[in-house]
């Protein structure tokens, strides 16, 4: 089916249903094609997709314009903003991040594991791509790049489903991935974008149980939670971002200045920048009033408890909620902890399981920490922000996810893959 195809179907009058039916058809058929392709076609796929976003910037940047403005009279607010916006920086990374991709090992056919039995036959545990994934995401345009891509190495053909105000850019994104599918001799429907804004396409993507074989969703929890309660797929969740960075007692002062600083106010609007600030009472006095010094003059509200308030006046104080709520702002909350144990509680009580960091000189303590606290990432003396699968060598990636099951923390090209079981014999019958 081709994009004009699906552009007639989801017309005004247009049957949802019908158009998510015929897209999840090709895909199934595209499916199909790319668990057979060689690395060197999806590579070539790759490679030529991202010469495409290069040669198309400027429409790609016509088209951000487009959303930009309409995002604004909508009163979108700041975060939601900075992550639809689009610049030749911005592009270029998208441009770069196809390519890096490239420089992935491909999965599809790794042998995990192999064995032979006592009655000669040898059985491996071999890659294989999960089929078909249904990806739906919120303001990001650059997932579409980052989606699409991961996908094709991973040999899945994807239906794609952008949010409403990233629309014209994520369709200006998506022609250069057919482009680029087509420069590689691969089926142009291995990477389709649901051309229509209407709400009940996500409702009947989470239905399509018959050519869908799993859904992952990226963006805020109302998303999160409908999927959850909709889907007829198994889902691969990213949920909130609720990172903690915690300065232990024997953190180093100015490591700790520069760490919060920047899993902060580096980038407010992503999943890995820090929402609350846990602060170990025996060095409160030493540690956090530079901190919050640096914050406040950063341009950060800072929300803190009776005892970040009794160091600093400029310190508003935290309600209840605060210590549940993703900012994506330049906000911050505080909380000063008795110890170690006590910031483990915390984080066990108030977070979503996403990224926590401790500040420490204490192996000890880092070890205790990174051991017991229940969340996919983990750092040591590092910032939150380094929560990327980009960061990680992992190349582009669709979320982070904070489930358990199959793939947690960044989902790249591994993680959109199964495996299945190839036995060889030689004539062998069971007794």
């Amino acid at each position: 089916m081709s994009a004009i195809d699906a552009a007639d179907i989801a017309g005004p009058d247009g049957d949802v249903d019908a158009l998510l039916a015929c897209l999840g058809k090709a895909a199934r058929a595209a499916g199909t094609a790319l668990g057979g392709a060689s690395t060197e076609a999806k590579n070539a796929a790759l490679l030529a997709a991202a010469a495409e976003i290069r040669a198309h910037a400027g429409d790609v940047l016509e088209a951000n314009a487009t959303d930009m403005r309409a995002a604004r009279d909508s009163g979108l607010d700041a975060a939601r903003l900075d992550r639809l916006a689009l610049d030749e920086t911005r592009i270029e990374g998208i441009a770069r991040g196809l390519e890096e991709v490239v420089d992935l090992a491909d999965p599809v056919g790794d042998v995990i594991a192999e064995w032979t039995r006592p009655n000669g036959l040898r059985i491996s545990r071999v890659r294989v791509p999960l089929g078909v994934i249904g990806i739906i995401y919120e303001s990001r345009p650059n997932v579409t790049a980052d989606a699409g891509a991961l996908s094709l190495k991973s040999g899945n053909a994807a239906i794609l489903r952008g949010g409403s105000e990233s629309h014209c850019s994520s369709r200006a994104i998506h022609a250069c991935l057919r482009r680029g599918l087509a420069a590689g001799d691969l089926p142009e429907t291995a990477i389709q974008l649901v051309p229509t804004s209407d709400r009940a396409a996500v409702g009947a993507l989470l239905r399509l149980h018959d050519y869908v074989d799993i859904i992952v969703p990226r963006g805020g929890r109302s998303l999160i939670e409908r999927v959850f309660e909709e889907s007829r797929m198994p889902v691969i969740a990213h949920l909130d971002g609720l990172c903690h960075v915690y300065v232990h007692r024997d953190a180093d002062p100015e490591m700790a200045r520069h760490i919060v600083l920047n899993a902060k106010m580096r980038r407010t609007g992503i999943c890995g920048a820090a929402e609350t600030l846990l602060v170990d009472k025996a060095v409160a006095g030493t540690h956090l009033p530079p901190i919050v010094d640096d914050l406040i003059g950063a341009g950060c509200e800072v929300r803190g408890d009776d005892s970040a308030r009794a160091l600093d006046h400029r310190v508003t104080a935290a309600a209840a909620d605060d210590w549940t709520t993703e900012y994506l702002d330049a906000i911050i909350s505080v909380r000063v902890v008795e110890d170690l144990d006590a910031a483990i509680r915390h984080i066990e009580t108030y977070g979503s399981h996403h990224t926590e960091s401790i500040v420490t000189g204490n192996d000890a303590a880092a070890e205790r920490f990174l051991n017991e606290v229940d969340s996919a990432i983990l750092l040591h003396n590092a910032s939150t922000q380094f929560a990327d699968g980009g960061e990680f060598g992992m190349g582009a990636e669709i979320g982070i996810s904070t489930g358990r099951l199959h793939a947690r923390g960044p989902v790249g090209v591994e993680q959109l893959t199964t495996f299945k079981y190839v036995v060889r014999g030689s004539g062998q019958v069971r007794p």
